[in-house]
Parts: structure tokens; C-alpha cells; sequence
């Protein structure tokens, strides 16, 4: 596979500007040439650019980085993976997971993302690591710049944590109002959706939990047999916006005696009308805000 210098960018947080310095300056990467002098950059070159910026990310100078050979780059690495149980760079980690999942090295990639994880949570691990991961990897994949299987290969690891420790949490029985979380029939990427059903079930909210691509008539089917205070969906996918808003207006009428909840695309919510009666969360702390609010309990 290759990539350009904006596919570099995007995965590695680095600005094109930048990059092309390094190579200037410091002979960090070696790209090819396209018919047309186009920068085109291969996996190994894409490895190598995401083990430099974790290593400046460490504190270390790029003049001293780009010196090293690849066996001493890998050395200082481990060395890292190491000391940064006390001392952790999110960006390190980010970096490192893009790279070994792009490899499909699953096993490294668990042991970096159990290490996030033991030593911050799974709350913080999402927000600080989890959540980067996806938004920089989300940028290629609406390009289709990565191949579907990447995409699955990552998903489905992160997917496992996640319910890994929503299966570890104790039942209850003093659970407040229901919270109903699904994505609409067109939307699979349901990371998202399972990280707010653990926050709700930290926080002692009851859940019913529907996954991905639900139509509304099953919608319509469970909201007239259980007693749902609250609705919570994304949306995603890039949609017109007369389909989006006519989604919603159905969606309304269907749910119209609970407080609904949306996340999702900025870009397609903007465009909505009439949503007023409608609880845009836009980031994660206002979701955090919104579960712990006396209202909503």
C-alpha cells in the first residue's frame, strides 16, 4: 500500500510542513517519486515516520531520532514501553497502536492498549487514546486510503475491551430511568455506542443495548413495550440532509415521550431543524455532564 504526504499527515498527527522538513534536514523518510513527482510513501516508511513521533513525543530531538539505525530505534522503543508506566505520552501510544494494528500485530497492540488501560482506566484510556486512535484512523477511512480489513482488525480489538469491562460490572437493582442506545439501520461503527453504554452502567443507569443498524419499526416495537426515559444514537455516515432530517422527524414521533440523545457528525447535525427537544452531545465531557445530571437519573 501506499501513501501521500496528507495520508502521513492524518495518521500521524504530523503536519505535511513538518515531515517534509525532517526529510530535508534529517533524511527521515526516503519517499518514491510518481510519474507526475508526486511524494509517495510505502508501510515501512509509514512505520518508520510513526516510531519517530513517538519517540519525539518521549522528548527525544528529531536531529538525534532521524541518527539512529532501525535496530536502535526499536531499542529505544522498548526502552520507552517501559518507562512510561510513570511518566505515559498519550501520543506515544496512539502512534504505536497505529502502528501495529496497520501491521495486524495483535498481539502487541493488546499489550499496549491493556497497559493504557491498567494504568488509567478504560474512561481516560478511551478519551485520551481509544477516542485519538479513531478520529485520526476515521480521517483514512472515509477516504478508503485504508483497507476494510484494518478497520475490522481494530474495531473489533477495542470492541472486545469494552466488553470485556462492561462484563466485569456488578449487577443492579436500583436502577434509575432506561436508557435505550441504538445506531440507525445505515450505521455499523458502534465503538462509540458501546463506550456510552459502560459510562451509563459505571454511573447505576439502566441500559438496553441494540448495536448497530436498527430499523425503526424495532425501534417503534420496543419503545411501546418498555418504559424508556431516554433515547441515544449516532449518526455518522454522510447523509443528505432532507434523508437526516426526515430520520429524525420519524424518530421523534416514535419516541416523543423520552429525551433523546444524539452524537455523531457535526456536519449533518448543523443542518437539522426543529431539533430543539433534541440533546446534541458534541463532546465527551458533555456527555459525562449530561449522565450525571439529577435530570437525567
Amino acid at each position: 500500500m501506499t501513501y501521500s504526504i496528507a495520508d502521513l499527515e492524518q495518521l500521524s498527527g504530523i503536519h505535511s510542513h513538518t515531515i517534509r522538513i525532517w526529510e530535508q534536514r534529517y533524511n527521515a523518510l526516503s519517499p518514491l517519486r510518481s510519474e507526475g513527482n508526486t511524494r509517495l510513501y510505502d508501510d515501512q516508511q509509514l512505520r518508520k515516520l510513526l516510531n519517530i513521533v513517538s519517540l519525539n513525543k518521549s522528548g527525544l530531538k528529531i536531529s538525534k531520532i532521524c541518527s539512529l539505525s532501525d535496530g536502535e530505534i526499536d531499542e529505544l522503543l522498548d526502552r520507552q514501553f517501559s518507562y512510561s508506566a510513570g511518566d505515559r505520552q498519550d501520543d506515544y501510544y496512539v502512534a504505536q497502536l497505529i502502528k501495529y494494528g496497520l501491521a495486524f500485530d495483535e498481539q502487541t497492540f493488546n499489550q499496549l492498549i491493556d497497559r493504557s488501560i491498567n494504568q488509567i482506566g478504560l474512561s481516560n484510556c478511551y478519551r485520551k487514546i481509544i477516542y485519538p486512535l479513531l478520529l485520526r484512523l476515521g480521517l483514512m477511512w472515509r477516504k478508503d486510503d485504508i483497507c476494510p480489513a484494518h478497520e475490522h482488525f481494530l474495531s473489533n480489538i477495542i470492541r472486545q475491551k469494552i466488553f470485556s469491562h462492561i462484563n466485569n460490572l456488578p449487577l443492579r437493582e436500583d436502577y434509575g430511568q432506561s436508557w435505550l442506545l441504538f445506531l440507525p439501520e445505515d450505521e455499523d461503527h458502534d465503538i462509540g455506542l458501546l463506550f456510552a453504554s459502560y459510562m451509563l452502567r459505571i454511573k447505576h443507569h439502566h441500559v438496553i443495548f441494540l448495536g448497530s443498524k436498527v430499523p425503526l419499526d424495532s425501534i417503534k416495537r420496543i419503545f411501546s413495550a418498555l418504559n424508556v426515559g431516554h433515547v441515544m444514537f449516532f449518526m455518522i455516515k454522510s447523509r443528505l440532509p432532507s434523508v437526516a432530517q426526515q430520520y429524525i422527524d420519524q424518530l421523534s414521533e416514535i419516541c416523543s415521550t423520552a429525551k433523546i440523545h444524539l452524537a455523531g457528525n457535526s456536519e449533518i447535525i448543523s443542518k437539522l431543524s426543529h431539533i430543539d427537544h433534541i440533546n446534541w452531545i458534541k463532546t465527551l465531557d458533555e456527555f459525562e455532564k449530561t449522565i450525571e445530571s439529577p435530570s437525567y437519573t
